[in-house]
Order: structure tokens, then sequence, then C-alpha cells
């Protein structure tokens, strides 16, 4: 039976247990809440991976550079609670923002490098914030795997890259990005869509995706980025923030197609920012 905790204190004595019984391989599923299939998805793959899984949910603060998207990112914990339970998670982990930075906290993670473009760009501390809060549910659950969905394909590289220069004992495992019938990734602020941006929302993942087979047959590849921005635009995109193509592993751009690659957009339509991303 699923088991809510809120204290530090209560999870390292229920994991200390765990492994002093001998299922020693734990995963961890952090999260923001307001869950959906993609993160189920990283549920089920951690089920598979695992002797026992913890989901976290906490709206971190320090990731978020805008005060009003915090305020208006969904919660739902209760029905969180109830879906988590359903896929047979051990612990859900759901702590308040003092029991995360209690007073006095003043300790920041910052990843050089692969977090300088697009979104560390444009959402200035983001992944500070994000890599920091990520770094403490790892020691506080004391996992061995973290699961994550490669729809924040920068995010992933960033932990990545934190993990390994930081030599923490924990694997971290990409996920694939799970999408709608329509092909918009699953995201939770996708409910904010209104109807008509919801039915244009989809144009995001089908322009990406004539984009990259663009490039894969040869097409200029700044020519081909011009054309993807052009043609969100005419989707009913208000605004794009970017369509890059870029190294998969460090993000830095590039102009020929002669290593791994990914595809990756951030636009606004219907006053929701949604991005996405796909391999080249």
């Amino acid at each position: 039976m699923m088991q809510i905790l809120r204290t530090v204190a209560e999870l390292r004595t229920r994991v200390r247990g765990w492994k002093e019984d001998g299922r020693q391989v734990v995963g961890l599923v952090p999260t923001m809440g307001a869950l959906h299939e993609g993160h189920l998805s990283l549920v089920r793959a951690a089920k598979r991976g695992c002797d026992r899984v913890i989901v976290s949910i906490f709206v971190n603060p320090t990731q978020f550079n805008n005060e009003d998207d915090l305020k208006k990112y969904p919660r739902s914990e209760d029905a969180d609670a109830a879906l988590l339970a359903a896929e047979g998670v051990d612990i859900l982990f759901a702590p308040s923002v003092t029991e995360v930075y209690p007073p006095g906290f003043a300790s920041l993670i910052t990843v050089s490098g692969v977090s300088a473009p697009m979104e560390g760009e444009r959402r200035p501390g983001h992944f500070e914030g994000m890599a920091t809060v990520v770094a403490k549910l790892m020691g506080m659950t004391q996992a061995n795997r973290a699961y994550f969905g490669q729809k924040d394909w920068q995010q992933l590289q960033v932990v990545k890259r934190m993990v390994a220069d930081l030599n923490l004992a924990v694997e971290v495992v990409g996920c694939d990005t799970i999408r709608e019938a329509d092909g918009l990734a699953m995201s939770s602020r996708n409910v904010r869509l209104d109807a008509l941006s919801r039915a244009q929302a989809s144009g995001l993942a089908r322009v990406m995706g004539k984009t990259a087979a663009a490039i894969r047959t040869g097409t200029d590849i700044a020519a081909a980025l011009d054309q993807g921005r052009e043609e969100l635009r005419l989707a009913g995109f208000t605004e794009v923030e970017y369509l890059d193509l870029r190294d998969a592993a460090m993000l830095d751009p590039i102009t020929r197609l002669d290593q791994p690659a990914r595809l990756l957009a951030a636009a606004w339509i219907g006053g929701v920012r949604l991005i996405d991303n796909i391999a080249v």
C-alpha cells in the first residue's frame, strides 16, 4: 500500500528499512504533480527496473523565473495520489517548501555549458533551481535510479552532466516522450490551452517532423529551420522562441548532420509556452 510522506526523516527511515531488508534498488520519479500519462510511463519504467519506487511531487519555486507562472502551475495532489496508488508506487513524497528549503538555505548547483542556450537564455535561474532540487531529491531518497522524460531534453542533459560531474551514485534513465493521438507531447501545461489553441498546438510536432525530414534528406539546415519557424507562425503560434538543431548531448549548434542531433523548439500558442524535441 502506498505511503504519503512529507519529511526527509520519515523518508530516510523507510528507505533504510528497505535496504536492510535486501530491497536495494530504489527508483525515483521526480515530478511537480498534475500527473498525466507521460509521468505514469516513467513510473512504469521505474517499476520494471527497481525493487521500490518513490515518486516526488514538489512544485519547486526556485526553478520558476516568473511568479505568475508559479501561481498558475496546476496542483492536484489527491488525484495524483490516486493515480500513483493504482500504479503500485511505494511512496509518494510530497514535502513542503520549508522542508526542501529550510531557513538559512544558501546553496545552488550551477551546471555550465549545456544549461546555457535555449531554455537557459530565456528562463534565467531555471536550471540552477532544477539541478539543485533534483540533487536534493536524489540525496533525500537515496535513489539508485532516477527517471526523466525526454520531452524536456535539455533538462535531461543538464541532469546527466550534474550527476557525472558530482560523481553521484545515481543512474539517470531517459524515457521516450509520450504523445497525444495528434502528436502533441503530453505536458501539464496542455490543460491551459483553449479548444482552438489545443487544435492548433498539434502543429508543433507536425512542423518539427517535416523540418527534421527535410534536414535528413539534405536540405540546407539554416533554410530548413527558417522554413520551419515560418510554418509554425502560419500554424497559429504567436511567438517562436527557438527552433534549433543542436548536438544531442552538449547542445552546441550544428551546421552539418554528421553527429547525433536533436531538433528542439519552444513556441507560444494561446498564451501557453510549449516545448518539444525530436531526434534527427
